[in-house]
């Protein structure tokens, strides 16, 4: 008997590809979620990644070009309308406004300084919409890829059993098989959960800086504003 068993067992294909087909329709759709899920997860973190490295040499670049001694108007008239980075595009709404708030007599118009800081502040905040896109989607899928994979898992060893109960075998070559499926579906929920808390962290704090880097620059900018506004 316990030769027939692992003769049994032997012959069961254990790979992933026939473990999914074996499975049910339920565990199915579970798996294919996951899989898309990891994939979208993956495409994400690089976009990301390439993003955000690209953001901070722009950044440096343009923190040189500023501090360089080079006259604002004239880095402004370089930079014009389609700013590469993040600094620059703050930079740019705060240089826009401050021509806008110049009469034709060359005077400037009252409340200049809170139209500027209001302009870079909407300046910062697209930009954090821009690096924090996709964010909150790494964070749902590292909350709950575990507890899709184990509604999977556990509606597979449901099926388990009751394939069980209907064949009346507890024969290892019966049982094996529907546990191996149902394991599959925990199994890709760890593996599209992982690299999402992982990533989502990292990127959480490489954002972070960017935005920081951002806002500290309004300020500067404000104040060296400020200073000819007073003057």
């Amino acid at each position: 008997m316990e030769t027939e068993t692992l003769a049994m067992a032997q012959g069961i294909d254990f790979s992933f590809l026939a473990l999914f087909a074996r499975a049910t329709l339920t565990v199915k759709i579970v798996m294919i979620l996951l899989i898309v899920a990891s994939f979208w997860s993956w495409a994400i973190i690089i976009q990301k990644l390439i993003n955000y490295r690209r953001a901070r040499r722009l950044a440096e670049e343009f923190d040189r070009a500023f501090w360089s001694g080079q006259p604002l108007d004239e880095l402004f008239d370089r930079i014009g309308t389609e700013p590469r980075g993040g600094a620059e595009s703050v930079f740019a709404a705060g240089m826009m406004e401050w021509r806008r708030s110049h009469r034709a007599d060359g005077k400037l118009i009252a409340g200049a300084q809170q139209r500027i800081d209001r302009s870079m502040d909407v300046a910062i905040a697209k930009e954090e919409e821009k690096v924090t896109r996709g964010l909150n989607f790494l964070a749902t899928v590292g909350s709950t890829a575990p507890f899709v994979g184990l509604f999977g898992t556990v509606w597979g060893i449901k099926n388990s059993f009751e394939e069980i109960a209907l064949q009346q075998n507890t024969n290892l070559a019966v049982v094996a098989p529907g546990i191996a499926e149902a394991l599959i579906a925990t199994g890709l929920g760890l593996l599209a959960a992982i690299p999402a808390v992982i990533f989502y962290n990292k990127l959480s704090t490489d954002s972070d800086r960017l935005l920081t880097g951002y806002s500290a620059f309004a300020d500067e900018f404000s104040t060296i504003l400020s200073r000819h506004l007073d003057s």
